[in-house]
């Protein structure tokens, strides 16, 4: 296996960087969002709020480290001005949880093109050996038409495998974003109910 990759030709070499790069940031991602797997209390800091209890509502944010949680912590803080806050805190806990992202968008799109270009490389090379020595040597032409087809193979196996994680992510961070706007609102509103 490992002597099919290295025939694949120099351009095995940044397919190599690409899937290094995304193996590191999927594994960096997924120990992120299964620490946010916890279950929040945000009802329960919304209940407290709502009965004016804000000292009780503020030890329990300050224990929960969830995204949903600091947001609602934020908007605590800032009672004055609790919607530009959370706003803000909302935008900075959903860009910590895209960081990575853009890399591996750029990775499934980079690595079959890569794949593609090393194949092309390949079989210009193939056929710089035909015009060499003639159709003479049919085995040094196909054996060099399919040392060039890996790169092609290995191209798309790195965006594939980079593919579905990415397109998970996505859908986690919707989810959180979701969470986060549905409880700072109710936040906001029982924050409005306890001060009439």
């Amino acid at each position: 296996m490992l002597e099919a990759l290295i025939k694949g030709g120099w351009m095995m070499v940044p397919l190599a960087v690409c899937s290094l790069i995304s193996v590191t940031i999927i594994i960096e991602r997924i120990f992120l969002f299964y620490r946010m797997e916890r279950p929040h209390r945000a009802e329960e800091v919304i209940t407290l709020i709502r009965a004016r209890r804000t000292e009780e509502a503020m030890e329990i944010a300050d224990k929960d480290t969830s995204p949903v949680m600091r947001v609602l912590k934020t908007g605590m803080t800032h009672i004055l001005e609790p919607s530009g806050a959370m706003e803000s805190a909302g935008v900075s806990e959903l860009s910590l949880m895209r960081r990575g992202l853009p890399a591996l968008d750029t990775i499934i799109t980079l690595s079959p093109l890569l794949g593609l270009l090393g194949t092309i490389i390949g079989m210009i090379n193939s056929f710089h050996v035909m015009a060499c020595s003639g159709l003479g040597q049919p085995v040094a032409v196909t054996g060099g038409v399919a040392e060039a087809l890996v790169c092609t193979a290995t191209g798309i196996t790195v965006a594939v495998i980079t593919l579905i994680p990415y397109n998970y992510f996505l859908a986690r961070i919707e989810r959180e974003a979701e969470a986060i706007e549905t409880y700072a609102t109710r936040f906001e509103i029982a924050l409005a109910g306890s001060k009439g």
